[in-house]
């Protein structure tokens, strides 16, 4: 049984580690507000940007020969790109890891089926998770894509991912590639998605038949307002899974840090009553003593 001693410097210890748990989950909840304000601006015109370029790929022959080659990709599905998106920082319940967890699933597939897979992963904790198992499959990041999500992201580092993307798209790196990320949907609800970039999604069924029954005249023409618009799709699509990575993963830092705080007053609640029954015992223990030694008198 552990004594007096112990059990107060540990209560004291318990109590020291709330004080912070507290103060994260109230930093957090203060930045998941502006998180998600942020995410649910760039929400509608990433998704109607997205959908009209299905409606127009709906309706464009990939089997052009001079079709964009972010619509049709290469022709081929030997080597996958992962972009994983996640974390730089940890303490933040399982965001990280059920993005991880994902993309090792996918891995996983592909390689069974005798794909190549190469990941690049912007984030600190999914690299660290990620290269424990797959470290062979890593490429290199470069220094400016290191440092996205210690501050707040905006279109600039979307498009910095973007063009190291297509750079190594043009150099015959990848055929799809394929990014993962959590999309918030409440503070103790976020969704993994993983999304292909590269090429072109086929457009959804809906979409099909809802360009089949419109006519449109282009000007310019459908391939050219792909080959322009595409690659901007690109940095949009990646701008709104950071800003809904930002949300989810501050709104998973205050919930887990809310758990902890209260798991932290559990324990407190334990180790007071254990301190006070040793006390008791011990204080009883004294009093027999002397109880019995005055008798022997």
């Amino acid at each position: 049984m552990a004594n007096l001693k112990d059990l107060k410097i540990r209560i004291s210890s318990v109590k020291s580690t709330r004080k912070i748990t507290k103060a994260m989950q109230m930093v957090a909840a203060a930045k998941l507000k502006r998180a998600q304000d942020r995410a649910e601006a760039a929400r509608p015109y990433a998704e109607r940007m997205d959908r009209m370029i299905g409606t127009l790929a709906a309706s464009y022959d990939r089997t052009d020969e001079n079709a964009p080659r972010l619509l049709v990709g290469t022709g081929k599905d030997l080597t996958h790109l992962f972009v994983v998106l996640t974390a730089q920082r940890g303490l933040c319940g399982g965001f990280n890891s059920t993005i991880v967890r994902e993309a090792k699933n996918r891995i996983r597939a592909l390689r069974n089926s005798k794909r190549r897979v190469k990941i690049l992963c912007i984030g600190k904790k999914g690299k660290e998770q990620l290269s424990r198992e797959f470290a062979d499959l890593l490429i290199d990041v470069p220094e400016r894509l290191r440092d996205i999500g210690k501050q707040a992201v905006s279109y600039d580092d979307a498009r910095a991912i973007a063009d190291h993307v297509l750079a190594l798209f043009d150099a015959g790196e990848f055929d799809v590639c394929t990014m993962f990320y959590s999309r918030f949907k409440s503070a103790i609800s976020q969704i993994v998605t993983g999304q292909q970039l590269i090429p072109l999604g086929e457009p959804e069924e809906g979409a099909v038949k809802s360009a089949g029954d419109m006519v449109y005249d282009y000007e310019p023409e459908e391939g050219e307002i792909l080959s322009r618009l595409l690659p901007e799709n690109l940095g949009t699509q990646l701008l709104r899974a950071l800003l809904e990575n930002g949300a989810s993963e501050q709104g998973a830092r205050m919930t887990a840090m809310d758990n902890a705080t209260r798991n932290a007053g559990d324990m407190i609640n334990r180790l007071t009553l254990q301190y006070n029954r040793t006390r008791q015992a011990a204080i009883t223990k004294e009093l027999i003593e002397i109880i019995s030694g005055a008798e022997a008198l």
